[in-house]
């Protein structure tokens, strides 16, 4: 692997894998880490290009996420671990799922969609704009192009179809805001989607887990000790 990830790492018991959205870092989920160490080995990623882990030369992309994502379990030696993804991080959690089923114990994703259409339009259009703007000028500023990448994400990418999500073996819980960025009906979609799945709304935007970490990590640690699961 061409990089070397930055992540915290808090606590004992099974390994418990967080993943945080577009243009973050681990810091993200500074109201989750504490409280999951306290049951789990948590691992909180920087993923590629992001907080403090480099860029690399690989393709800047949720499936070459996802093979990172394999390579840091190689690395550190996880056989299999709880994964929860956020935003992009769960896009990546999914596509992991998909591909290395035999690595993933249980699955939350968290405010994850399977292509563009699954946003609300007054959050995609200036995304999108923004895009065709820092693609424009991506040959001339570094900065410009690293937005271009970073918002290329939320772009072209993950572009799951829902019948893929079949391939997914683990228990998932499927979580968002009632006030989501991420469309309800593409949120139900998500969890109809996939087998034996459970679905969960709690209060809150986009960034509940963030804004709302007492019921977030509730649901969560409740789904992990199979109580609601």
């Amino acid at each position: 692997m061409d990089i070397e990830h930055f992540y915290v790492e808090k606590g004992n018991g099974d390994p418990l894998i967080l993943l945080h959205g577009n243009g973050e870092d681990s810091s993200y989920f500074k109201g989750q880490v504490d409280e999951f160490a306290k049951q789990y080995h948590v691992y909180a990623i920087d993923t590629r290009g992001h907080g403090r882990t480099p860029r690399g030369e690989a393709p800047f992309t949720i499936r070459q996420f996802a093979d990172d994502l394999l390579g840091f379990m190689d690395e550190h030696r996880i056989g299999k671990a709880h994964i929860l993804g956020f935003s992009d991080g769960g896009n990546i959690a999914m596509i992991f799922a998909m591909k290395y089923p035999k690595r993933v114990d249980r699955l939350i994703l968290n405010g994850a969609n399977l292509d563009a259409k699954g946003v609300r339009r007054s959050t995609q259009i200036p995304i999108e704009i923004g895009y065709r703007i820092a693609r424009r000028f991506s040959g001339k500023s570094d900065q410009a192009k690293k937005n271009m990448e970073m918002l290329g994400l939320m772009v072209n990418d993950p572009n799951i179809r829902p019948q893929e999500l079949k391939m997914i073996r683990a228990k998932t819980l499927v979580i968002a805001g009632t006030k989501d960025m991420i469309l309800k009906s593409h949120t139900q979609l998500i969890a109809d989607s996939i087998p034996g799945s459970r679905l969960v709304f709690i209060e809150g935007s986009h960034f509940a887990a963030n804004k709302n970490p007492e019921e977030f990590n509730k649901e969560v640690l409740d789904f992990l000790k199979g109580v609601s699961a």
